[in-house]
């Protein structure tokens, strides 16, 4: 009787070994499959610390708030029915990106003037026609609130509506309050060339490299410093963030930025893969995987895939791929290229991986491609473009921009909020 019993706990203590080890079994993305949970209770975001601990910030006064869809605390509450339901706070007017308050407009989409169906408060629009608040519109404002997801690039607009919205709270004479949100890339890691301002425009507005490795609070501090804003500035920081922490890894949920931004995944492929929206040829747009789908009609995919896979790039796989656009580029044709695959995120360059697409493409179908005068906006120079069509290698290309990314790293380090 004793043996069974011995031979019965010994079994029962190897499955319970073995399910321990299957939890944690990595994923294939270099991580355990249940990251990021039990952390929801240990982590907290800007709105949330703003309502716990900092409310005396906004208690009290007419608040002014510059929010989208991504606005949400840990439990996918709006920051606009969280200030308006409040009873110590006044929140009077709402001010909406590229995309809208309520995340309905698609890119470049101009939004007028209207009254928020919810709340019945105005929204005035930052991407109509204008892109910074206006001083009719903050009439009565006495504090100014932004409260929007950023996903780590500089070519993404939301931004630079901070920047301008942090010059005319300056020139209204009010305070600028950042409630702070995790860079979904991490802050470990930058990448791509310094932005030359000759190329400045609203996809690049200062000299910071393409892959900032920052958040948007981080950013404000470094923009109203180092590019002369001035704005009375206060950051509500973040509880419980790392720098090495993905998105993921906060136990937050992944609200869409922006219509074209609908997973974690776009976010880690789009500092690269959007450098195609400055070429001819489809950056997935209008179809059920934006920037992860890069094809044309004049692209032959088993060519393509095997000539990008042969590059052994680090941290991505290449498959063969073709899809039909619904809307943008190439829309309603049957188009061929590639599925972008990111197999080892934390090994993966996404700005090198997005030259090395062009370039590749570019040099297959000469004939075909054409860099735009918006490829030189996003990559912020004219010389990578000039180099792709000379032959420059990539590896030149980076050996090239280092010397300034390795400046704007020295200068990174004094803005940085977290460790």
């Amino acid at each position: 009787m004793k043996k069974w019993i011995v031979m019965l706990l010994t079994a029962m203590l190897v499955l319970s070994t073995l399910s321990i080890a299957f939890a944690n079994h990595d994923n294939g993305n270099g991580k355990s499959k249940d990251r990021g949970k039990g952390k929801k209770d240990q982590f907290a975001i800007g709105i949330e610390v703003l309502l716990e601990d900092q409310k005396h910030l906004i208690e009290g006064k007419n608040v002014g708030l510059i929010t989208n869809p991504t606005g949400v605390d840990k439990d996918l509450n709006s920051i606009v029915d969280l200030l308006h339901n409040d009873p110590d706070v006044n929140l009077t007017a709402l001010y909406g990106p590229e995309h809208g308050v309520r995340g309905d407009a698609q890119a470049g989409q101009y939004v007028e003037f209207y009254n928020d169906e919810v709340t019945g408060l105005p929204v005035y629009s930052l991407y109509g026609s204008t892109r910074k608040p206006t001083q009719e519109m903050l009439e009565g404002v006495d504090v100014l609130l932004f409260d929007i997801q950023d996903v780590g690039t500089r070519f993404y607009t939301y931004i630079y509506t901070m920047a301008l919205a942090m010059e005319a709270a300056k020139e209204k004479g009010i305070p600028f309050i950042v409630l702070d949100r995790p860079n979904p890339q991490g802050g470990v890691k930058v990448e791509g060339p310094v932005l030359d301002p000759k190329f400045a425009s609203f996809v690049g507005q200062y000299a910071i490299p393409l892959r900032h490795g920052m958040t948007v609070g981080e950013l404000a501090g470094l923009f109203n410093e180092e590019f002369g804003i001035g704005a009375d500035l206060t950051v509500v920081k973040m509880k419980g963030w790392k720098r090495n922490m993905f998105y993921d890894e906060t136990g937050l949920e992944f609200v869409a930025p922006s219509p074209n931004m609908p997973t974690l995944e776009t976010a880690l492929a789009y500092p690269g893969t959007a450098l195609i929206e400055g070429t001819n040829v489809s950056e997935g747009r209008g179809t059920t995987k934006p920037f992860e789908y890069i094809g044309a009609p004049f692209i032959n995919s088993t060519e393509l895939a095997k000539e990008l896979n042969a590059l052994e790039l680090q941290g991505v796989a290449f498959r063969a791929a073709s899809f039909t656009p619904a809307f943008s580029k190439h829309s309603g044709k049957l188009s061929h290229g590639i599925q972008v695959h990111i197999t080892d995120r934390d090994a993966y360059l996404p700005v090198e991986t997005g030259l090395h697409i062009v370039k590749t493409i570019y040099d297959l179908y000469p004939g075909e491609v054409t860099l735009t005068a918006f490829f030189n906006n996003l990559i912020g120079n004219d010389w990578i473009a000039q180099g792709i069509k000379d032959g420059m290698t990539v590896e030149e290309m980076k050996k090239q921009w280092k010397p300034e990314l390795k400046e704007f790293e020295k200068v990174r380090k004094n803005y940085l909020l977290y460790k």
